[in-house]
């Protein structure tokens, strides 16, 4: 956007044409926006380093919060399998493995354990490294530290008139493993062992161990002027002459914490905010328009593992439809042994009677939504 308003191109909407007045420097993927900051209010701007791009590609300080992965007795790791991949997928694990080794999140390792790796597919085509901790977790001792109910983080929002979201770069990555434990996160590739130094993604108990060290942080401040669900910051303000302070506040904190935020993917003063695939606005909750095409684009089923893989996709979509449990029970049915998995069923409820129930939350009442999410 800096570059465009620089160079004043003149734009011909009829023809599709874009000329310039003057001789256009050209942007390169690395001077697209010659001030990184462009989109920090001035402000926050003493609050520069949480939103530089150099501050976190340092590895943190550790903390009272590394993670342990206590193990059951008698427990055994054994090494996984090594899974194909396409010459693609090889430069990718290869590209991966040396950007991990670079910021120290991983070092080489000589464990006789190891879980496999594999790559998916996200939305925009490029690929995620998976490192596959079923044989991990299922000997691992379970951490039973509380998620945050979504129909209660909501709730508080009810009064809230102006937002701020915060994108938290690194994730779980900000929690280091305890020492003696990082051996049991090593993963298997055909280039070598490698374990983590940090909590990866993929160990049963990582969110709720994240969400603890976030609760410790900013304890004075949750459900106060801020609601946290993992890494998703949203401070709230009911006044929006308090909103500035709220957000110094939270940035503060993530200061003195060395904590960082990715600023491309954050918003700042707004009364419309999309916020774990809720809309929340002055009008009240609304659905995500694209989680709704996504039920119209869901294919149709054809085993009992794909019925519940779409009722887990919907069940997301159960406050916005009243009697919800009434029109998914032909689904349901579908999931139990003595009933055949048929198309015609599952017609019969998507999408022709899931979207049309699919509306707007406007009376914000905490009954009413602690009612419809159970």
């Amino acid at each position: 956007m800096t570059w465009l308003t620089t160079e004043s191109p003149l734009i011909d909407w009829q023809w599709g044409l874009v000329t310039f007045p003057k001789q256009a420097q050209i942007a390169s993927e690395e001077e697209v926006d010659p001030n990184p900051l462009a989109d920090l209010p001035n402000q926050y701007h003493e609050f520069a380093k949480v939103f530089g791009e150099e501050e976190f590609k340092v590895l943190l300080p550790h903390r009272e919060y590394d993670i342990a992965i206590d193990l059951t007795p008698n427990a055994k790791l054994s090494p996984g399998p090594i899974y194909g991949m396409t010459d693609t997928e090889s430069k990718a694990l290869k590209q991966h493995i040396d950007k991990e080794l670079k910021t120290g999140k991983i070092h080489p390792s000589t464990s006789l354990a190891g879980a496999p790796v594999m790559f998916v597919k996200k939305a925009d085509g490029s690929l995620r490294l998976v490192v596959d901790y079923q044989k991990l977790n299922d000997v691992t001792h379970k951490n039973v530290y509380p998620l945050p109910r979504q129909d209660d983080l909501m709730a508080k929002l009810r009064h809230a008139k102006i937002f701020t979201k915060l994108d938290l770069c690194w994730g779980y990555n900000n929690v280091w493993i305890k020492e003696g434990d990082k051996w049991k996160t090593v993963f298997r590739t055909k280039y070598s062992l490698f374990e983590y130094l940090v909590m990866p993604f993929g160990l049963t108990n990582a969110p709720v161990a994240f969400q603890h060290f976030m609760n410790d942080l900013f304890r004075d401040l949750i459900n106060v002027t801020v609601v946290i669900y993992l890494d998703n910051i949203l401070i709230f303000s009911e006044n929006p002459e308090e909103h500035p302070t709220h957000v110094r506040e939270v940035l503060t904190r993530l200061m003195a914490n060395q904590l960082f935020c990715k600023l491309s993917k954050c918003h700042f003063h707004v009364t419309t905010v999309d916020y774990l695939g809720i809309v929340i606005s002055p009008a009240g909750f609304s659905m995500d328009q694209k989680k709704i095409e996504a039920v119209t684009m869901w294919p149709t089923p054809k085993t009992v593992k794909q019925v519940q893989a779409f009722l887990g996709f919907v069940n997301y979509l159960c406050w916005f439809i009243p009697n919800f449990s009434s029109i998914a029970c032909p689904l349901h049915n579908l999931t139990k042994k003595e009933t055949p998995v048929r198309a015609n069923n599952y017609h019969k409820v998507k999408p022709n009677k899931l979207l049309p129930n699919i509306g707007l939350i406007s009376e914000w009442d905490l009954t009413m939504l602690k009612a419809i999410a159970r």
